[in-house]
């Protein structure tokens, strides 16, 4: 079996993705900027004053926030809470690893959000605001064997008290592979909690 296919040159975009290549360096930089700006505009957030952190300061979320009355859920499910949760998904899965603690949090609250989780959701939409041209850069003089680094919280969940879990990998001094997500398994101390983190991302690894 054969088919065609046409050279149509240098990928520039893709998938909503911005791919820039240096001339002199040779350096190539990823980003979303087009995308960033179509999202706060489909969620009314164009025109705001961009932030400075992803989360408040000394935020603390939890199921106790997640509405209980009828007119409470009523009243969320008009919020746009899932179709925000996933564009800024897919903005922190393809370019922004920073974004990947908080849209791992927030994930949580999807099945029955609250107001509190709503607004930690436009927090962190608002801090895109002042981010949009933050992306990956993939160095032409980096090295290619990859690096890894990992950590862990101590029972970060109020309500689980599961520890956090975050690692990064690095090839040619820019990341290609990261992830923020509770641990399975309920740490009893935070060496404990460190350890799990590098059990797992070892055993993936093998």
């Amino acid at each position: 079996m054969s088919y065609e296919i046409k050279d149509l040159g240098e990928a520039r975009f893709i998938l909503g993705m911005c791919i820039d290549r240096d001339p002199q360096s040779k350096d190539i930089t990823i980003s979303q900027k087009a995308y960033s700006y179509r999202m706060l505009e489909q969620f009314n957030l164009k025109d705001c004053s961009p932030v400075s952190t992803l989360l408040p300061a000394r935020l603390t979320l939890s199921i106790d926030d997640c509405p209980i009355t009828p007119e409470k859920i009523e009243e969320m499910k008009r919020k746009p809470y899932h179709e925000a949760l996933g564009s800024l998904m897919w903005l922190q899965v393809a370019t922004r690893p920073d974004l990947s603690y908080t849209v791992n949090l927030l994930s949580h609250f999807v099945h029955n959000p609250g107001q509190a989780h709503w607004n930690a959701l436009k927090h962190a939409l608002v801090c895109v605001k002042g981010t949009v041209y933050y992306g990956v850069i993939y160095h032409a003089n980096g090295i290619l064997e990859p690096v890894g680094y990992v950590d862990s919280d101590f029972a970060g969940c109020k309500n689980s008290r599961q520890s956090t879990k975050e690692n990064v990998f690095i090839v040619a001094r820019g990341p290609i592979s990261w992830e923020s997500k509770h641990q399975e398994t309920v740490a009893l101390s935070t060496v404990e909690a460190k350890y799990m983190a590098f059990s797992c991302v070892m055993t993936q690894a093998i």
